[in-house]
């Protein structure tokens, strides 16, 4: 298990041009972080831009030293113990970083399997096998200066698993990937956790993608750990308004004026034309749909669509940029 007690990590701004460099105000990115990420499972770790989660994993991956608290990879301090955690992490970052691009993809995959201790037939074996696996054997001796984002963005998947990580960060990794990759780096990510056991953290902002994916998610802002649980559970927890549209025939007289006599005060009733006929959005704390319905057909009207738009991890998303 990877666990974080009371992690804390602060930047200085610079300010000002080569010698004139002023130090500015800490800018905390960290804020006495508490994080569990189990084996096995899909942790996702959810936040707006710049509330701490590519600090956090770069700390827990040894990329980083926190100012204070401790981290640990399986009982290993991620400082103390920096040498013996590397091997058991990798990370796959989105975009086109950490690959050498004078270098073929088969050099660049032999280059980074020698830093995790592989040599030899074990290693060609591991290099033909993630060549195979991003569909990039036929491109495997050309320099990757000559890829295109998209073929670079599958050659770090390729690299992120050279080791077989028993703990894998994804920073939005389908980041620039087209949707059959990314549906296949999806398809490995779900493979990894439940069949090999791999424990995965993955940050995006893919809201679909999360809630296919992760078995548990944290939800960081400012540095902290705000909310947590699974997304059904996040979803649940959310004070937001529910929202139903009814699409009816026409535009019988007299409908809204029912309609806001019948249904509880606070609805907001909007409409708008539809090339089928009227479009009735409803927006309450609770749910109306049923009620609403009623009333419709009560007045003759013909319902042609009637749907209820559940909360979602997106209103978690909005709701936070409005906390902060």
């Amino acid at each position: 298990m990877i666990r974080a007690e009371g992690l804390c990590k602060s930047f200085r701004a610079r300010t000002g041009r080569l010698l004139w460099v002023r130090h500015g105000a800490p800018k905390v990115a960290v804020d006495g972080l508490d994080l569990d990420v189990p084996e096995g499972a899909v942790t996702g770790l959810l936040g707006l831009n710049g509330a701490g989660k590519s600090t956090t994993i770069k700390m827990l991956a040894t990329l980083l030293e926190p100012d204070s608290g401790r981290a640990s990879v399986d009982g290993l301090d991620v400082v103390r113990d920096a040498a013996r955690v590397r091997p058991l992490v990798n990370m796959i970052a989105g975009g086109e970083r950490s690959l050498y691009l004078r270098l073929t993809a088969r050099e660049n995959l032999w280059y980074f399997g020698q830093l995790y201790g592989l040599s030899g037939g074990a290693l060609d074996d591991r290099i033909d096998e993630l060549l195979e696996l991003v569909d990039l054997r036929a491109a495997a001796g050309d320099r990757v200066e000559t890829y295109s984002k998209g073929m670079r963005q599958r050659l770090q998947i390729a690299r992120g698993l050279v080791n077989r990580p028993r703990y894998l960060f994804l920073d939005e990794p389908t980041l620039g990937l087209d949707v059959p990759v990314a549906r296949r780096l999806r398809a490995v990510t779900r493979q990894l956790a439940r069949e090999q056991g791999c424990g995965i953290v993955l940050t995006s902002h893919d809201m679909a993608e999360v809630e296919e994916l992760c078995d548990h998610i944290s939800v960081i802002d400012r540095g902290r750990i705000v909310r947590e649980g699974t997304a059904a559970q996040l979803k649940a927890g959310l004070v937001v308004e529910r929202l139903t549209r009814i699409l009816v025939t026409g535009n019988p007289e007299g409908l809204i004026d029912a309609l806001r006599s019948s249904l509880p005060p606070g609805v907001r009733i909007e409409t708008a034309p539809d090339e089928r006929g009227t479009l009735i959005s409803l927006a309450a704390p609770d749910d109306v749909t049923g009620a609403a319905v009623a009333v419709v057909a009560a007045r003759g009207a013909h319902v042609l669509r009637a749907e209820s738009v559940e909360p979602s991890l997106a209103d978690l998303m909005l709701q936070l940029g409005g906390s902060s």
